[in-house]
């Protein structure tokens, strides 16, 4: 038996053995029941200011958690008052990371503080596996002088040159390379490599923001190329001005410890874009394949939205406003809701043991 109760910022998990852990309050915990990622701890990350990684990361951890038996924690950025601040540095609850089997990213110019970089930090120095989606690429704007000053996106030392972005995933910042909202991204799968188990039932991928450049480190397995198209549906024509830029793709990274972790990353993961069938099953069986689960991936693997998700079309300024994390607990809640006034700090929120309504769209839908 599991209990939630709020205090003062804390969420208390009271197990029915007496033991008492405290979760930070910014940090919404999905657990499954059973399935081949049951003893499985997926951290998720999101922290990005505009591409609603809020959206996200909570509707695919319900996936994970709901049809595959994983515990996926999502660590969101909040300000001060304790709401959901995209971009936003403050990401309490790093410290999840000791015992986690799979950091997923989702963040952008982050500066965390010293104490909740060392979690990170620690996770890297061990080599555990990684997904990084689109602006993963520059998670990190640390000053020099600061400890964790090498995972800035423009690091310039030898050491650990363009930072976690290029070092881990693969790719630093390198530019846009299509316009956001005119322009989507069509991903073509790389012939050579589509019996990659990671590709696995994945077709017709899409992605409804436009490309970034990129030209991974020399040890990534391109999976697709990221064609900008000239509108904003998959059956909208190519962008003939623009040759396919590398948008998907998995690699090996290794720790101080000398231990190899797999990593998956894209330039797409838009809120919208994993509407897509085909790429949400790709981040799914990636998220399988980095924690050496591949033989339990399927062509057919469930991934059916959980509960009500009502993705938001990116902008800066654009997420839903005066949303708490714990307002996003439970299989139930709308991803996201978007509240008429700023909710009662004890809000109310729905119990993860009811039947989740289940809402799934299908890669053509459109999406207000």
């Amino acid at each position: 038996m599991l209990k939630n109760i709020v205090s003062k910022g804390i969420v208390l998990l009271i197990l029915s053995a007496g033991a008492v852990a405290a979760v930070p309050s910014n940090v919404v915990v999905y657990e499954g029941e059973s399935g081949p990622g049951k003893g499985k701890h997926i951290v998720f990350i999101a922290s990005d200011h505009e591409y609603r990684a809020e959206e996200t990361c909570p509707a695919l951890a319900r996936i994970l958690a709901k049809r595959h038996g994983f515990k996926c924690s999502v660590i969101f950025g909040v300000n001060e008052e304790g709401f959901i601040d995209p971009g936003n540095s403050n990401i309490p609850g790093t410290e999840l990371l000791k015992n986690a089997d799979l950091l997923f990213m989702f963040t952008r110019f982050l500066d965390p503080s010293d104490e909740q970089m060392k979690p990170i930090d620690a996770y890297l120095n061990r080599g555990g596996p990684v997904i990084g989606l689109r602006t993963s690429t520059h998670a990190f704007k640390i000053p020099k002088e600061s400890t964790y000053a090498k995972y800035d996106f423009r690091y310039a030392g030898v050491d650990y040159k363009l930072g976690f972005g290029r070092q881990v995933l693969g790719e630093s910042w390198a530019g846009h390379y299509g316009k956001n909202h005119t322009s989507s991204t069509r991903l073509d799968i790389i012939p050579e490599n589509k019996g990659h188990i990671v590709l696995t039932g994945c077709q017709n991928m899409h992605g409804m923001a436009g490309a970034y450049a990129a030209d991974p480190e020399p040890n990534s397995v391109i999976l697709a190329q990221a064609q900008p198209l000239t509108g904003m549906t998959l059956d909208s024509p190519t962008d003939l001005a623009k040759k396919p830029m590398p948008g998907l793709w998995v690699r090996t990274y290794k720790g101080t410890n000398g231990k190899t972790g797999r990593v998956l990353a894209t330039t797409q993961g838009t809120s919208e874009g994993i509407v897509n069938d085909g790429f949400r099953r790709c981040l799914i069986n990636g998220v399988f394949w980095s924690m050496g689960l591949e033989a339990q991936i399927t062509k057919d693997l469930n991934i059916d939205f959980v509960g009500p998700y009502k993705p938001k079309t990116f902008n800066f300024k654009g997420q839903s406003k005066n949303i708490r994390p714990e307002m996003l607990r439970g299989f139930e809640s709308t991803l996201l809701p978007e509240p008429t006034s700023v909710p009662d700090e004890n809000v109310k929120v729905p119990a993860a043991t009811k039947k989740p309504a289940l809402l799934t769209f299908q890669s053509n839908d459109v999406v207000a």
